[in-house]
């Protein structure tokens, strides 16, 4: 809202305004030039103003042309892609890809139930009777369970390597009297060494 101005004889002023609660502010005289606060314009620096003045076309592209070229981007699926973000379009591969992954899953389902209908006898021949089904694995499965075993091994050793140092320092007579805790640890080595080889088995 402009702010309304009284010109009279000795000058210019700001008439009197009305307060909400009824009281009236007095007319303040101001000098030729001034521009009251709330008319200041906000300051833009040059980048900001160049971003604003800036065309979204490019110079002398017609805007039916680039509505038609939108909707054919390479490598988008639809015109709606185009306008998303870079996390959007990366969480639309996301799905796309458990998707696959989900179609293959049914894949193997299919062929595991099948190995499970057949199955290998002692002696080598297959035959439909039950001995020991066969069935296949998702190699992601077995990975991941494979890097958790080596997760599990790594730890597992490096608990024994802690405790083999207790026990050094006590036959050594740095600790002269092992605590509780430590007496436990020293009793758990042979149970982490079957540990630690029965994982390597599997592995």
């Amino acid at each position: 809202m402009a702010t309304p101005y009284v010109q009279d004889d000795s000058g210019k002023y700001i008439a009197s305004t009305q307060r909400p609660d009824g009281t009236w502010r007095k007319p303040r005289r101001v000098k030729d030039g001034y521009t009251p606060q709330e008319e200041v314009p906000v300051y833009e620096n040059k980048f900001v103003k160049f971003f604003k003045g800036k065309p979204d076309l490019p110079p002398g592209m017609n805007p039916s042309e680039a509505a038609s070229q939108k909707q054919a981007i390479p490598g988008c699926g639809d015109a709606e892609a185009a306008g998303l973000s870079k996390s959007a379009k990366r969480n639309m591969k996301r799905k796309e890809k458990r998707k696959q992954q989900q179609d293959g899953d049914a894949d193997v389902d299919s062929v595991s139930d099948a190995v499970e209908n057949v199955s290998i006898s002692e002696s080598g021949e297959s035959s439909n009777k039950t001995s020991v089904p066969v069935s296949v694995s998702n190699p992601d499965d077995s990975s991941a369970e494979a890097d958790e075993k080596a997760k599990k091994i790594k730890n597992l050793k490096k608990k024994l390597r802690q405790v083999e140092e207790l026990k050094h320092k006590v036959d050594s007579g740095e600790i002269t009297e092992p605590t509780k805790d430590q007496l436990e640890k020293l009793l758990r080595v042979p149970a982490l060494k079957d540990e630690i080889q029965q994982l390597e088995r599997d592995s």
